[in-house]
C-alpha cells in the first residue's frame, strides 16, 4: 500500500512552497495588518495565474477539477506561511455553488472566482455561536419579491473582501441556502478585531434582506446535507492550515535548538530539550496522517469520511496549539516577542482550532457516531 503523494500533488507542494516563500514572507503578513482589506491584490490574481483558485473547480469554469487531497497541500504550505487572504472561505463558497447551483448561478460565480475576479465565504456560524446546523437560526420568509433573511452571523471570514456570501437560513420548509452580495440593502458587516491579525472575521447582520428566488441554491429546505458537507470541509481544511503552522513552528525550534548555546554546548544536546522537540515531531506526524486520511476519505466518499474529519479536527486542533506552544518554549525568551515571528503560527493555530467545530465539538460528534 502506497501512502506517498502523487508525482502531480508532490509538484503541486513545491511549487506552492516557492511560491508562498518567495511572496508570503513574514513581513508581507505584518505589513497587510493595518491593511483594511488585509490581504495583497498582486498576489491574489498571481494565484489565480497559477491554477489555485480554480484547483477543485469544474473544467468548464476554468478549474482543474480536483479534490480535497490537493486543496488540503495548498492550506498545509499557507498555513506553513500565515498567509492572509481569502482563499479558503472562498473555496467553501464555489464548493457550495458546485453541489446545489444552477447552471445561471454556476456561470455567473464560478468562472469568476477561478480567474481572480470574484470571492466568497460562507456564514456557517449563527447567533447562538453553536456550529450544528440544527442551530441556524437566522429565518427566512417568503416575500412576493423572493425571500426576507432575518439574523444575524458572527465571525465569517473574510466577508469584508467578498463578492458573494452563501448564507444558511431555517424557513418552514427546513434549511436553505441563499447566495447574499454584500451591497444588498439591509445587510450590516461589522469587522471583529481576532487573535490572529492576518485573518479577518466579520458580524454580518440581516436585517430584513431581500433576495430574488433565483438566489436559492438547490430547492428550498433542502440545503442540511450541503451545509453539514461544508463543514466537514472546513473542519479538514482548517487541520490542513493549522498542520502547516505547526510544522513550520517545530521547524523552527530545532533549527534553534541546534545553534543556541549555553554552558558551551548547543540546547538541542539537552535531554528535555531533544525530548520536547520529539513530541512535537510526534504530533506533527499524526496530525499529517489524520489530515491526509480525512482529505482522502472526503474525495472518495468513504464510510467514515464523517468521522475522519472530525478526528482530524478534534486531533490537530489540540496537537498544533501544544507545538506551536512548545516551540515557544523551545526559544525561550525570544519566542515570547512581537518581533519573532514565532507568534505568527501560535496565532493562526490558535484561531483556526475554533473554526469548523473545536476539539469538543468534534469529540462529541465522535461519541454519538460510536454509539450509535
Amino acid at each position: 500500500m502506497d501512502f506517498s503523494f502523487t508525482s502531480d500533488q508532490q509538484l503541486l507542494r513545491n511549487s506552492a512552497r516557492a511560491f508562498l516563500d518567495e511572496r508570503c514572507k513574514p513581513a508581507l503578513a505584518r505589513a497587510l495588518w493595518d491593511d483594511p482589506r488585509g490581504e495583497s491584490e498582486a498576489m491574489w490574481k498571481d494565484m489565480a495565474q497559477l491554477g489555485w483558485l480554480g484547483l477543485a473547480l469544474p473544467e468548464a469554469f476554468g478549474g482543474a477539477d480536483l479534490g480535497m487531497v490537493e486543496t488540503a497541500l495548498l492550506l498545509e504550505e499557507m498555513g506553513r506561511a500565515a498567509y492572509p487572504g481569502p482563499y479558503f472561505s472562498t473555496v467553501l463558497a464555489a464548493t457550495a455553488i458546485v453541489e446545489l447551483g444552477s447552471e445561471a448561478q454556476k456561470r455567473r460565480w464560478l468562472a469568476a472566482i477561478a480567474a481572480g475576479a470574484a470571492r466568497g465565504t460562507v456564514a456557517l456560524l449563527d447567533g447562538a455561536m453553536d456550529w450544528t446546523p440544527a442551530a441556524v437560526a437566522t429565518k427566512a420568509e417568503r416575500t412576493a419579491a423572493g425571500w426576507s433573511l432575518t439574523g444575524t452571523k458572527p465571525f465569517v471570514p473574510w466577508a469584508h473582501v467578498a463578492d458573494v456570501l452563501a448564507v444558511p437560513a431555517r424557513s418552514s420548509e427546513g434549511l436553505s441556502l441563499f447566495l447574499v452580495e454584500p451591497s444588498t440593502p439591509g445587510l450590516t458587516l461589522s469587522p471583529v478585531t481576532g487573535m490572529d491579525l492576518s485573518m479577518r472575521w466579520t458580524n454580518v447582520t440581516l436585517d430584513g434582506v431581500t433576495v430574488p428566488d433565483d438566489a436559492v441554491l438547490g430547492a428550498p429546505g433542502q440545503a442540511l446535507p450541503l451545509v453539514e458537507g461544508l463543514l466537514r470541509i472546513g473542519a479538514v481544511g482548517a487541520a490542513a492550515e493549522m498542520l502547516g503552522a505547526a510544522r513550520r513552528c517545530l521547524d523552527m525550534a530545532v533549527a534553534y535548538a541546534k545553534v543556541r548555546e549555553q554552558f558551551g554546548q548547543p540546547i538541542g544536546s539537552f535531554q528535555a530539550i531533544r525530548h520536547k522537540c520529539a513530541e512535537m515531531l510526534l504530533e506533527v506526524e499524526n496530525s499529517h496522517a489524520a489530515t491526509y486520511y480525512a482529505a482522502w476519505a472526503l474525495d472518495a466518499e468513504a464510510a467514515d469520511a464523517e468521522m475522519a474529519a472530525s478526528i482530524a479536527k478534534a486531533y490537530v486542533g489540540d496537537a498544533a496549539r501544544r507545538v506551536c506552544g512548545e516551540a515557544i518554549q523551545v526559544h525561550g525568551g525570544i519566542g515570547f516577542t512581537w518581533e519573532y515571528d514565532l507568534h505568527l503560527y501560535f496565532k493562526r493555530a490558535k484561531a483556526l482550532e475554533v473554526m469548523y467545530g473545536d476539539a469538543d465539538w468534534h469529540r462529541e460528534l465522535i461519541a454519538r457516531r460510536v454509539t450509535a
